[in-house]
């Protein structure tokens, strides 16, 4: 069985639960989150851990601006569906939004649209894996799991930083 380790960050959206297994990062979830086991479940709290380390520098360097891609290794566990719209989400440029469609055409499956909603809800490693950036297709902010408080915060410190303003903001599409 895997050894997981897990750390507490403090953010401007509140704090973070880092976890990571194997050398990788595996979930950054929000404390709020609906359905979050309790912390135990993952394992020791470990704050030396240098993936949680790394983690940890590179979120707070996209909090303070200066970070718009992620180095650290990810490791999140799903199905092969979930992993490649994952992988998908990672591919959004920072300031920028896709659609559900959109994804679901990325990944090759035009017409799974919800499917890709549920797995961009399933997505373990919120703000790497920017499932803040999809939207519906009319750009209109739909769920996510952190609130939509917290989207709307996520995609306007975005907008703030390639020198727009979210309200009346027309964020390139993917």
């Amino acid at each position: 069985m895997t050894m997981a380790f897990w750390t507490w960050m403090d953010s401007p959206m509140g704090d973070l639960r880092l976890v990571a297994a194997d050398g990788a990062l595996r979930a950054v979830h929000l404390t709020e989150r609906r359905g979050d086991p309790p912390a135990a479940a993952y394992g020791s709290e470990r704050s030396d851990e240098p993936v949680l380390q790394q983690a940890r520098r590179e979120l707070d360097e996209y909090f303070a601006g200066r970070r718009r891609r992620f180095d650290v290794a990810l490791g999140a566990v799903g199905t092969e569906f979930q992993r490649a719209v994952w992988a998908a989400l990672t591919a959004i440029e920072f300031g920028a939004i896709c659609s559900y469609a959109d994804i679901a055409r990325a990944v090759g499956r035009p017409t799974a649209t919800r499917a890709v909603g549920g797995a961009n809800n399933k997505n373990p490693i919120a703000i790497i894996v920017p499932c803040h950036r999809v939207v519906g297709s009319d750009r209109t902010l739909t769920g996510y799991a952190g609130g939509l408080e917290r989207k709307r915060w996520l995609l306007a410190h975005e907008a703030r930083l390639v020198g727009a303003v979210l309200d009346g903001y027309d964020p390139p599409r993917c």
